[in-house]
């Protein structure tokens, strides 16, 4: 089984030394750092907006893997991929064209990944196959971290799994909530090829970051 990319999410990190944080996982062994853009209203939570991206790009070479809890979410593409986002993953709720906002995230040069809710339909694919880069499954109900891991998600893994496969797409499979060493295998069994982890690598300091995430990449 190959180790899955670790993705860690800044929003459980220590905001008052961000810069910080970001080179920390990135020597840490972090393989993407994983920014979770929340807008107070698509989901109940208000983050961190591109100026922000832009002031943390120059602390890691590694790729900014930017999720975008917001709608409508076209008018939001380009500042974000300035400010140096490389995957740029959006919800089918966050507006009406989901194939038009996977087209223009491609054409700024960025990757396009499909965010799907616990409730929102794996059938929600099966257009889009041919233009998404990653899918993103969300196993808690976005908006907060430290939320439990949804047990239903590892159907949902295995399902986006097989439509992946059967299209003959090297997309990456992405997890993100309630993500630990206790269901990281289960995760990547079900055919996950990466992991987004907040309190998992953030626990315990800048002294166990690399332990955390060694941790995670061998469960």
């Amino acid at each position: 089984m190959a180790q899955p990319l670790i993705c860690p999410s800044i929003l459980a990190s220590d905001f008052a030394r961000l810069g910080e944080e970001v080179r920390a996982i990135d020597e840490a062994g972090a393989d993407w750092i994983h920014v979770d853009v929340m807008d107070g209203h698509f989901v109940p939570n208000l983050t961190i907006g591109p100026d922000v991206v832009k002031a943390l790009r120059p602390h890691t070479a590694k790729p900014f893997d930017v999720h975008l809890m917001v709608a409508p979410v076209d008018p939001w593409l380009e500042a974000y991929r300035n400010a140096g986002a490389d995957i740029l993953s959006v919800h089918p709720e966050s507006g009406p064209h989901l194939h038009r906002t996977l087209r223009r995230i491609r054409e700024l040069g960025a990757k396009a990944g499909v965010v799907l809710n616990p409730a929102t339909p794996v059938e929600t694919l099966d257009w889009m196959i041919e233009d998404i880069d990653l899918v993103l499954i969300m196993s808690v109900n976005p908006g907060f971290g430290g939320q439990s891991f949804i047990d239903a998600s590892l159907r949902k893994i295995e399902a986006v799994r097989a439509r992946l496969d059967a299209a003959g797409s090297d997309a990456v499979l992405q997890v993100d909530g309630g993500v630990t060493a206790a269901n990281a295998a289960a995760c990547v069994s079900a055919g996950a090829t990466a992991l987004v982890a907040g309190t998992a690598v953030f626990r315990g300091g800048q002294s166990a970051y690399a332990a955390n995430i060694a941790t995670l990449k061998g469960a």
